[in-house]
C-alpha cells in the first residue's frame, strides 16, 4: 500500500525513468549549500578583520574584491562549460567523449589561471586606477598591496574551480564541500594569525587565502586523477588541446564568461561611482555586500545544480524532465530565499554592528542591506537561477546578451542618473540594481516558456 502512493506521487514522464531522485537532488545541492555558506562566511571574516586595519585598509580591499569577483566568475564560467559539456555526455552515455572533456578542462583551467594571474601581478596599479579612477592614496596603496599578493593564488584557484565543477557533473558535490571547509579553515586561522598576531595589515587578509588556494587545488586534482570507487569520471592527465572538445566547452563558457565578466566589470563600474562619494559609502557598500551574499547562499548552490540536472536531461534528450527539474529546483530557491532574507530583515542591526564601522557608515550599510534583502526575496531567483537552465541547454547567446544589455542600461544607467546625477549615492546604486533585476525576471521567464531553449543543443 505504502510502496503504491510512493509510486503515485513520483514523478511520471511516459514511462521513462526519473533522471533524478529527491535523495540525488538533495545529495547534490546540499554540500553546494554548506560550501557556499564556508565562502560566504570567509569573507564575512576577511572583511571584519580588516575593518580593524581602518577604513582606509576595508576600503582598498572592497574595491580589489570587485576585481577579485571579476576574476572569479571568469573561473566559474569556463568551470560551467566544462561542467555543461561533461554532464551532457553523462547524460547521452558517451563516457569516452565526458572523460576527455573533463581532462580538456583540467588543462584549460590551469592555462587560463596562469595567464590571469601573471597579468594581474604585473598590471595591479594600473588596473586599479583603471577601474575607480582617482581615489585616495591610502585607499589606493592598500589595494595595490593586496591584489598583487592575492593574483599569486589564481592559477591555484581556476584549477579547483575546474575540479569542483567536474565533480558536481557527477552529481558529487561532497568533495568541494570537504576541501572548501578545509580552505576557510585555512584562510580564517591564517588571517586572525596574520592581521592580529604579526601586524601585517591588508597583506595579512592576502597571503592565507593563498595558501589554502594551494592547498584546495592540490586535493581537488589528487581527487580527479585518483580513481576512487564511486568515480563516474576517470580524468585523463594531458597538456594536449583538443580542439574539437576545448571549442565545445568554450562554446559554452566565452559567453558565460564574457556575459559573468561584463556583469562584474558594470558592478565595479558601479561601485567608482559610489568611490566617488568618500570613505564612508565606500565602507558601508562593502560591508553590505558582505551580509547580502548571506542571502543568495541557496540560490547560489541551486544554481549550480542546475547546471549539473539540466545539463544532464538535455544530454538525455528529455526536455520534459529538464522543465520539470527547473521549476522543481526553482521552487526551492524561493522557498530558502525566503527564509535566508527573511532572516537577515529581522538581524540586521546585530549583523551590521558585528562590524568596526563610524555611525553614519552603521545607517547606510543597515538601508542597503534591507534594499537587496527585501527585493531579493521576490527576484533574485529567477534573475540568477534560472538562466542557469537555459545555459545548461546551450542557450547561452541569449542569457549573454539579455544580461549585458540589462546591466548597460539598467544597473548603469539608472545608477548613474538616479545616484549620481540625482544625488542619492548608494542608495540610487541599489535601486538601479532592483531595476536590473525586473528586467532579466521578465526576460528569463520570456525565453524559457517559449521553448526555443530546446532547440540549442546538437549531440
Amino acid at each position: 500500500m505504502e510502496h503504491t502512493i510512493a509510486q503515485n506521487k513520483a514523478p511520471c514522464f511516459g514511462g521513462r525513468a526519473p533522471l533524478f531522485s529527491q535523495r540525488d537532488l538533495l545529495r547534490l545541492v546540499g554540500p553546494l549549500l554548506v560550501e557556499q555558506l564556508l565562502e560566504v562566511t570567509v569573507g564575512m571574516a576577511d572583511t571584519m578583520m580588516v575593518s580593524r586595519c581602518g577604513e582606509a585598509a576595508i576600503s582598498g580591499v572592497s574595491l580589489v574584491d570587485m576585481i577579485n569577483n571579476l576574476i572569479i566568475v571568469l573561473f566559474a564560467a569556463l568551470a560551467t562549460g566544462g561542467a555543461v559539456v561533461v554532464s551532457q555526455y553523462l547524460g547521452a552515455r558517451e563516457q569516452k567523449h565526458a572523460d576527455a572533456s573533463a581532462g580538456q578542462l583540467i588543462l584549460l583551467s590551469g592555462l587560463f589561471g596562469a595567464v590571469v594571474g601573471v597579468v594581474c601581478f604585473v598590471m595591479a596599479r594600473p588596473m586599479i586606477r583603471l577601474f575607480y579612477g582617482s581615489i585616495e592614496a591610502d585607499v589606493l596603496d592598500a589595494g595595490v598591496r593586496y591584489l598583487k599578493v592575492i593574483a599569486l593564488s589564481y592559477p591555484f584557484l581556476a584549477l579547483y574551480n575546474g575540479g569542483a565543477a567536474l565533480f558536481r557533473s557527477m552529481g558529487n558535490s561532497r568533495i568541494s564541500m570537504q576541501i572548501s571547509l578545509l580552505m576557510n579553515i585555512i584562510n580564517i586561522v591564517g588571517n586572525a594569525v596574520c592581521i592580529f598576531g604579526l601586524k601585517m595589515g591588508v597583506e595579512g587578509v592576502a597571503w592565507p587565502s593563498v595558501l589554502s588556494r594551494v592547498v584546495a587545488a592540490a586535493l581537488i586534482l589528487r581527487k580527479c586523477y585518483h580513481k576512487e570507487t564511486g568515480n563516474v569520471l576517470s580524468v585523463p592527465k594531458t597538456l594536449r588541446l583538443d580542439a574539437g572538445l576545448s571549442r565545445r566547452i568554450l562554446g559554452i563558457g566565452i559567453p558565460s564568461a564574457f556575459e559573468n565578466s561584463l556583469f562584474e566589470a558594470g558592478r565595479i563600474l558601479v561601485v567608482s561611482m559610489i568611490s566617488t562619494f568618500g570613505t564612508v559609502q565606500i565602507a558601508a557598500n562593502a560591508v553590505a555586500n558582505n551580509l547580502d551574499g548571506m542571502g543568495v547562499i541557496p540560490g547560489k548552490a541551486i544554481s549550480l545544480a542546475m547546471i549539473t540536472v539540466v545539463g544532464r536531461c538535455i544530454g538525455a534528450g528529455d526536455h520534459e524532465q529538464a522543465i520539470y527539474y527547473t521549476r522543481k529546483l526553482l521552487l526551492w530557491a524561493y522557498l530558502t530565499m525566503s527564509l535566508s532574507n527573511g532572516a537577515i530583515l529581522l538581524f540586521v542591526k546585530p549583523l551590521v554592528g558585528i562590524y568596526a564601522l563610524s555611525g553614519a557608515t552603521m545607517e547606510l550599510a543597515i538601508l542597503l542591506v534591507q534594499i537587496h534583502a527585501g527585493c531579493a526575496l521576490f527576484l533574485w531567483p529567477t534573475s540568477f537561477v534560472l538562466p542557469n537552465a537555459l545555459r545548461a541547454a546551450n542557450d547561452v547567446k541569449f542569457t549573454m546578451v539579455t544580461s549585458i544589455l540589462s546591466m548597460a542600461i539598467w544597473r548603469l544607467g539608472f545608477s548613474y542618473l538616479i545616484g549620481v546625477h540625482m544625488g542619492l549615492g548608494a542608495i540610487g546604486v541599489w535601486i538601479a540594481m532592483v531595476v536590473d533585476w525586473v528586467c532579466r525576471v521578465v526576460c528569463f521567464v520570456l525565453r524559457f516558456r517559449s521553448g526555443i531553449w530546446k532547440t540549442k543543443y546538437i549531440a
